[in-house]
């Protein structure tokens, strides 16, 4: 949308007003500036006399200013700069491209011209090109950004300021420059002439004074006291996303390497979920996670602090751990555990890119940032895993401008954190301050965590999971994409003589369950390493599986032979396992050979459970069943589980489980849901009716006209006429929310309390209430 779509009945010389203006856009045009700036619509605005009032309103302009680019920022202040040298008069497009020229290409500057004014921030013909009032409102800070006389020079004009400050001076500007930028003071009415710190610095425009008793700090001095790089703020150009200069590498590589990532975090978190189960977190008096609690999963999951509080904080996100007393009670029920919930257990289930994508759409929506525990808040206090710090409404929206920062790189391509921060910065000003190179090197990090980004690019999934539309679209396109960087899981493995098992793919779900059973996990990821033990043998026997089955599994699965020191391990622990079988009495303990049993009961274990032999083969405890398997194998012995029934029992620990919240993580949330097309143009047909009632020429007293106001019988006999001679009315009227309107209509229909009437020209019908109608008015 351009301002060459609109047609000015107004010579250049006369200024019109926003509220002509927009009275000259066509249908088209309006919806256009409706869906860029919605809050204009809601309430529906009764004429375009009302919507350039809401358009021309501070807080409407601020809201709008949040998606202006540094250009768009400049032509604004370079619109107020020459409005006020003119004395508040209009200002020529041709003006501005001719202040910015130097610092950008002049179509650029003109396309900006134009979608300004198709938000209607800036209004009228090109040769005199008028704002309202509160246009400063959209502006990043309370100064100006890109014509401040600093932005007028190079980085190593204003390094060489920087350096040539006094001690005091430099202070001042080190400590607004770790802050919002402002600072009060009384200074800021002082001429150049004062030795004072503050009008030196206005002085040598290291400071813009924006009242009597405020100064702010311009953008570029605070990113280079921060150490930052920032772009040639002369330049108004966008920068380029530029990557470290190595090697190039294509898009499928880049989604290789972030689906080894992928898995890696799925696994990290299936393994912190077990943990937890079979030993629930001690929730903290201030709520959270302990600092020794973390380090005992660091060391279960093999993993680093920083790692640990990121795979915490997305479970927490997901709501797949919660805060509570879980059931089975496995501490004292005293006090509050960290444990998983009832989720868990259908999520470990579902597929690899399935449960990827409720990881990845978790972390994007959460609300803190995991890589600051371990800090210190300006209070003081450290930041810890699940609290200790306030939620914040920005920390996802850093995340969003961050990954969509780097979508606009080529597929494939790599960017360096101080090229995407350029590119944040140019496109979004506003967040220059709230968005430290530190934040955005740190979010890049954890995104390559879960395997959104890998050697510097955004992976295809990424792309697709930041892209524009529904939910449903969003999930289908990003599950796809996942789906196809994720090698497709294998049914077999290498069996070693070394007694490793080898998966040179990701597993099957089966296979990886069959093979956890009798086998512990040495190393992970997209090839994963398993060690078969006396201890995972034993395991996998007490499960209930024969040693014959063990055999079986390993020969079908294996694309080695089996070697014989697995075969021999599993012979061996097979033919001693279970020879001792342990029931509910409280227990027993039966033994094909008395010699065995003979042996238990003259050990000191048979003291301690209060063994009872009841014949040579059989003795019975009081103690339960868990803890007798659990001495007897402490004590040396092999002993198996089983039922009443004689049947070997699996009686491995499932794990606590807490209740799932009821504010369960769904379907990843979207920007905020704006209204539709088919929404704004019944918005606009609602305006332009009340447009065209507004300026109805009614008929004039002594032709037979009148005006009628209420709802009563001179009303009705009034709609009765013109039902009649089928003329058109004004009518007034009050829906049921209170909200006043008028229609200019011909009615069709009187009765049952009601009017149906069309719109002049249209067979569009409406409805009204007749005790709503408040005045009836003939028109010509």
């Amino acid at each position: 949308m351009t301002a060459a779509h609109i047609i000015y009945w107004m010579s250049p010389d006369q200024p019109i007003s926003l509220a002509d203006d927009l009275a000259a856009r066509s249908d088209e045009l309006l919806l256009d500036l409706l869906q860029a700036r919605p809050d204009l619509a809601s309430p529906p605005p009764p004429g375009v006399t009302v919507l350039a009032q809401r358009a021309l309103s501070a807080a409407s302009i601020n809201r709008c200013g949040e998606d202006l680019d540094v250009l768009a920022v400049a032509v604004l202040e370079t619109l107020d700069a020459l409005r006020r040298a003119s004395g508040g008069g209009p200002v020529a497009a041709a003006a501005i491209i001719e202040a910015l020229s130097e610092r950008a290409a002049p179509d650029a500057i003109g396309a900006r011209i134009d979608s300004l004014v198709a938000l209607a921030l800036i209004w009228g013909p090109q040769e005199a090109l008028q704002t309202g009032p509160h246009m400063p409102a959209a502006w990043p800070w309370r100064s100006p950004l890109a014509t401040a006389p600093v932005n007028l020079l190079d980085l190593a004009s204003i390094r060489a300021k920087i350096d040539g400050l006094g001690e005091r001076e430099r202070e001042l500007l080190t400590t607004l420059s770790s802050g919002p930028g402002l600072g009060r003071t009384r200074d800021a009415a002082l001429g150049p002439d004062s030795d004072r710190p503050v009008p030196q610095l206005v002085h040598q425009d290291m400071l813009v004074v924006v009242d009597e008793q405020t100064v702010e700090l311009p953008v570029v001095i605070g990113q280079l006291l921060r150490d930052e790089d920032p772009a040639e703020p002369r330049s108004l150009r966008p920068p380029e996303l530029t990557g470290g200069g190595g090697r190039k590498i294509g898009l499928g590589e880049v989604d290789a390497a972030a689906a080894g990532e992928a898995l890696e975090f799925l696994r990290h978190s299936t393994d912190v979920l077990e943990a937890l189960g079979v030993q629930p977190a001690t929730v903290l008096r201030a709520g959270g996670m302990g600092v020794r609690e973390i380090r005992r999963l660091t060391k279960v999951v093999s993993v680093d602090e920083k790692r640990m509080g990121l795979v915490l904080e997305v479970l927490s996100g997901l709501r797949l751990i919660d805060s509570g007393f879980p059931v089975p009670d496995v501490s004292d029920g005293l006090e509050p555990s960290w444990a998983p919930t009832t989720s868990t257990d259908s999520w470990i289930h579902q597929s690899p890119e399935r449960r990827w994508y409720s990881i990845a759409s978790a972390w994007i929506d959460l609300h803190r940032r995991p890589w600051q525990i371990g800090d210190r808040t300006p209070d003081g206090t450290i930041v810890g895993a699940l609290v200790g710090a306030i939620p914040e409404g920005a920390a996802r929206a850093e995340r969003l401008l961050v990954l969509q920062a780097l979508a606009e790189a080529k597929p494939g391509a790599a960017v360096t954190p101080t090229s995407l921060g350029r590119q944040i910065a140019w496109r979004h000003p506003r967040w220059i301050r709230r968005l430290p190179q530190a934040t955005i090197a740190e979010t890049l990090s954890e995104a390559q965590a879960l395997g959104l980004v890998a050697h510097g690019a955004l992976t295809s999934a990424g792309r697709e999971i930041v892209a524009a539309g529904s939910a449903e679209d969003i999930e289908t396109q990003t599950l796809g994409a996942m789906a196809r960087s994720i090698p497709a899981p294998i049914d077999f493995f290498l069996a070693q003589a070394d007694q490793t098992i080898t998966a040179p793919g990701p597993l099957t779900p089966e296979l990886t369950a069959d093979l956890s059973l009798v086998a512990d996990l040495e190393s992970g990821g997209a090839a994963s390493v398993y060690r078969v033990s006396e201890a995972t043998v034993r395991r996998a026997l007490d499960a209930g599986r024969t040693g014959t089955e063990l055999l079986t599994f390993f020969t079908s699965h294996s694309k080695t032979p089996v070697p014989q020191s697995i075969s021999y391990l599993i012979d061996d622990v097979a033919r001693k396992h279970g020879q001792l079988r342990v029931g509910v009495a409280g227990s027993f303990i039966r033994c094909e050979d008395p010699t065995t049993l003979a042996a238990v009961l003259s050990s000191p274990v048979a003291d301690a459970l209060s063994l009872r032999a009841l014949a040579p083969t059989v003795a019975v405890t009081s103690e339960p069943l868990i803890d007798v398997l659990e001495r007897l194998r402490a004590a040396g012995f092999a002993p198996a589980g089983e039922d009443a029934e004689g049947e070997l029992v699996d009686l491995r620990f499932r794990g606590a489980r807490l209740p799932t919240p009821r504010e369960r993580h769904s379907a990843r949330k979207t920007s905020l849901s704006l209204p539709s097309r088919d929404r704004l143009g019944a918005v606009l047909t609602h305006m332009r009716s009340q447009d065209a009632a507004n300026s109805a020429t009614l008929v004039r007293p002594g032709k037979g006209g009148s005006s009628v106001t209420g709802g009563g019988l001179p009303a009705t006999a009034l709609l009765q006429k013109a039902l009649n001679s089928k003329s058109t009315v004004r009518l007034g009227y009050v829906n049921a929310e209170g909200f006043a309107s008028r229609h200019v209509v011909v009615p069709r229909l009187i009765g049952a309390g009601q009017v149906i009437a069309v719109e002049p020209g249209t067979d569009d019908e409406h409805r009204f209430s007749l005790h709503r109608i408040t005045t009836v008015e003939m028109v010509d």
